[in-house]
């Protein structure tokens, strides 16, 4: 195992273990505040600020176990069709691009953080800074970005192997 991957396998356990954590913290918030809104007609004030947050840093983070699962879409109906060795190269050109994309992703979300931290964004009722869960966000394409460089990386090595 080469050190990206031993690194890529510490950060996405990591990143996994807080994606469900905030999922389990979530379940827990929409259920009592589901449970004081109806049984005691009074719910948790900016409970829909806190989950929406809550959904930054999911999303964000279980992305990037996704893509580690390679559990996200894909058509293959032309791409099986190809021989092994234009199958490579395709991989690893979807791969580079893939990867130049979410490093510009990566890139002007980090430019959005220091946007939203110099103009003090916060939430609408409970005046929560916005700029730590754009920052989360920044987190999990940047592992996003070591994944697909491994994945490219990978593949890059299957067009040269064939």
């Amino acid at each position: 195992m080469t050190f990206l991957t031993k690194l890529y396998m510490i950060i996405m356990g990591i990143l996994a273990g807080i994606a469900a954590s905030v999922l389990t913290a979530m379940m827990f918030l929409i259920m009592t505040d589901v449970v004081l809104r109806y049984v005691f007609n009074s719910p948790i004030t900016g409970s829909y600020e806190i989950i929406q947050y809550m959904m930054a840093i999911l999303i964000s983070f279980a992305v990037v176990y996704c893509s580690y699962k390679r559990s996200h879409v894909s058509v293959d109906i032309v791409f099986d069709q190809l021989p092994p060795k234009p199958q490579s190269i395709v991989a690893c050109l979807g791969s580079l691009i893939v990867l130049i994309l979410f490093i510009l992703i990566a890139w002007e979300n980090v430019l959005y953080i220091k946007e939203t931290y110099d103009q003090r964004l916060t939430s609408t009722i409970l005046y929560i800074p916005t700029f730590p869960f754009m920052a989360s966000v920044a987190v999990g394409f940047v592992a996003l970005c070591l994944v697909t460089f491994i994945e490219f990386l990978n593949t890059l090595h299957g067009v040269v192997k064939k």
